[in-house]
């Protein structure tokens, strides 16, 4: 038996699992945009009426998050995440039968409070399995879902919108329907499927699930009481405002690709679509990868604050070189950093602390870092309207990386006074 061998069993068996339903959570929320060419005219929704309809989904993923790590803990993974996702997705199915605005904001609200809970929810529970050797990496699985749903569901959704076969409903109408059923589906599997604990674990053999008993980063043995107290910790604040300036980071690449697609004219569609799926694939691979080699040297620190200004840096290239081909490959550069920046980072906070602070703070960084979609949008937008062109709002984003790599350096020192366990070399 060795730490690998049960990191490789828990990745298969719980990491993939739970990229589908990141996956299916971050496609639901998301498909809006596509449903609205015609979902607007439909339903004499107003651009000020769609725009609050689509945000308002916030409100409810903020608001759910704190009453999910409670479910969570009190009924253990395999029926939180069902119930997580027979709430959202029968919500988002429900978006098919859409009459009246108040329901479309009322549904909104709803897949938002049903997958607020469910990044955290995740880091939390895979923190019994996550040995100290693969926790980049095991935390990291989850997030290749939101990079992953970019590149496939922009083709799914335009392919079901353009589809042959409705049964009758407008493309819009069944594009919701169509998308929502595999959440249902998964949300029944999952009642059979998820160990709540690493006891339960019946593809782990007797002296792995004692092993894992005794080593994760978080054991059962520990008390189910939140410590409230954690929030005013130094390494708690930090690291709700890294995850804050990395998550806004990525804001920096929908900002510039709009713009980067548009000069490539000579392309066809198809070629289009493709270039626009490069950054997400830069942040896809920078996820996995560096989380990997994070494991596999055992540092954590630079492997966040590194990328973070590799980003940076290629988004100030990307600003310099204008609409073209250098654009393009720098904005795939960015990608690359921005994902390596956030699939390392979970491994810096989960490890600074106690069993029983861990659920109350990995919820609060991430209300922190989640508070991300609703600044930088407007932000950058005033930036643009001000200024009159894309320096204002280059500077914003290169700015709030430079301050990520600042944070991870005060995390490292601050940390040490709040470690519950020794920090990596």
């Amino acid at each position: 038996m060795t730490q690998q061998s049960i990191a490789a069993k828990v990745r298969w068996r719980l990491g993939l699992p739970c990229v589908a339903f990141m996956l299916m959570s971050s496609l639901d929320r998301a498909n809006v945009s596509f449903a609205a060419s015609t979902m607007n005219a439909d339903l004499g929704f107003t651009p000020t009426q769609y725009g609050f309809g689509a945000g308002v989904l916030f409100v409810g993923f903020l608001a759910g998050q704190y009453p999910s790590l409670y479910l969570l803990q009190r009924i253990g993974m395999r029926g939180w995440i069902a119930c997580c996702a027979l709430l959202w997705g029968l919500s988002a199915g429900a978006m098919a039968f859409l009459q009246t605005h108040t329901a479309f904001y009322a549904l909104r609200v709803l897949i938002g409070f049903a997958e607020g809970g469910l990044a955290p929810g995740i880091v939390y529970y895979l923190t019994q399995f996550a040995t100290e050797r693969e926790r980049a990496r095991t935390f990291s699985l989850p997030m290749i879902a939101i990079p992953l749903s970019v590149i496939l569901g922009a083709p799914l959704s335009g392919w079901l919108l353009g589809a042959q076969l409705t049964f009758g409903l407008p493309p819009w109408r069944f594009m919701y329907l169509a998308e929502a059923l595999p959440t249902v589906v998964l949300g029944l599997l999952a009642v059979v499927y998820f160990p709540d604990t690493p006891q339960a674990a019946r593809w782990l053999t007797p002296a792995e699930r004692d092993w894992l008993a005794r080593h994760a980063a978080r054991t059962e043995r520990a008390t189910r009481d939140n410590d409230w107290r954690v929030l005013a910790q130094p390494a708690v604040i930090l690291s709700g405002l890294l995850w804050f300036c990395l998550l806004s980071g990525s804001y920096g690449v929908i900002f510039w690709l709009p713009q980067v697609i548009h000069s490539l004219t000579t392309l066809t569609p198809a070629e289009i679509g493709l270039a626009g799926a490069l950054p997400w694939v830069g942040v896809a691979v920078g996820i996995y990868a560096n989380a990997a080699h994070s494991d596999r040297t055992g540092e954590r620190f630079w492997h966040v604050a590194a990328p973070s200004l590799v980003a940076a840096v290629a988004l100030v290239v990307a600003w310099a070189a204008g609409p073209g081909v250098i654009a393009a490959l720098a904005l795939v550069i960015a990608g690359l950093g921005l994902g390596g920046a956030q699939g390392a980072f979970w491994a810096v906070p989960t490890q600074l602390l106690t069993p029983a602070a861990l659920g109350v703070a990995v919820v609060a960084i991430n209300i922190l870092g989640s508070a991300g979609g609703l600044v930088m949008p407007p932000l950058m937008g005033f930036l643009r309207e001000r200024s009159g062109g894309f320096a204002a709002p280059t500077g914003l984003i290169v700015g709030v990386l430079v301050i990520a790599a600042l944070l991870v350096a005060a995390i490292r020192t601050g940390g040490r006074r709040d470690a519950a366990i020794p920090l990596p070399r």
